[in-house]
């Protein structure tokens, strides 16, 4: 019984020194100074040189095939997909570009564009064409590309989508919640409201056509040229 004062005593003086260790400077410099190479996160957003913060933002592209030929057509201009990723890239450092397109393993011509597209920087994503019942066809990759998007948003700084389709909001509008820029380009007329009021900026194809398309005649001008050859 006569020791039992002094656990007591010693009990208290540790009670005294738990709370100590939270309060040391060590502790804390590993808020001061964040491992940004190993952490998925938007550390070089923080950097407060801007021409090395653009160079080294992370961007990935997604670009609708589909959406991109017709508004090719519309605008009455033959893309130059070498300038086209220049211009989207934006002096950036570029992780994917994603081409998705519908494909017919008939058309050997397509076969041989696809395959330019692969050996110069972009990741092609097919899917084979279904007839549908008015006769005309389709390939529909909204989900290829939403799922792609939301599985890269981890590892970049911004993406890049060229596509008009109102589907892709819901993942759009998910990925900006994460803290990932998202910038839209596409055909005003061609290009759903809902999709632009969820990015964080939007670009009309028709303003920037002279810097991605090739320098010759249009879709108008070349169809007009072969049917006089014919």
């Amino acid at each position: 019984m006569e020791l039992l004062p002094r656990p007591q005593h010693n009990n208290q003086r540790r009670l005294k020194l738990e709370p100590e260790p939270p309060l040391n400077v060590p502790q804390l410099s590993v808020f001061e100074q964040p491992d940004i190479e190993n952490d998925n996160t938007l550390g070089p957003c923080l950097w407060n040189d801007l021409p090395k913060k653009k160079r080294h933002q992370r961007v990935a592209i997604f670009i609708d095939g589909a959406n991109l030929f017709y508004a090719a057509m519309h605008l009455n201009i033959e893309i130059d997909y070498t300038k086209l990723l220049r211009y989207l890239t934006n002096e950036r450092q570029l992780l994917r570009a994603y081409f998705y397109t519908g494909v017919d393993s008939t058309n050997e011509k397509q076969q041989g564009f696809l395959l330019w597209m692969r050996r110069n920087g972009y990741r092609v994503v097919t899917k084979e064409l279904i007839e549908l019942p008015n006769g005309s066809k389709k390939a529909d990759l909204d989900v290829e590309i939403a799922v792609d998007m939301i599985t890269l948003a981890r590892y970049c700084d911004t993406l890049v989508l060229l596509s008009g389709d109102g589907d892709l909001s819901y993942a759009v509008n998910a990925i900006s919640y994460q803290g990932v820029q998202v910038e839209v380009v596409g055909l005003s007329s061609m290009t759903n409201e809902s999709l632009i009021k969820v990015a964080d900026s939007y670009t009309d194809l028709e303003l920037i056509k002279q810097d991605i398309q090739k320098k010759n005649v249009g879709w108008v001008e070349r169809s007009k040229s072969q049917r006089q050859v014919k």
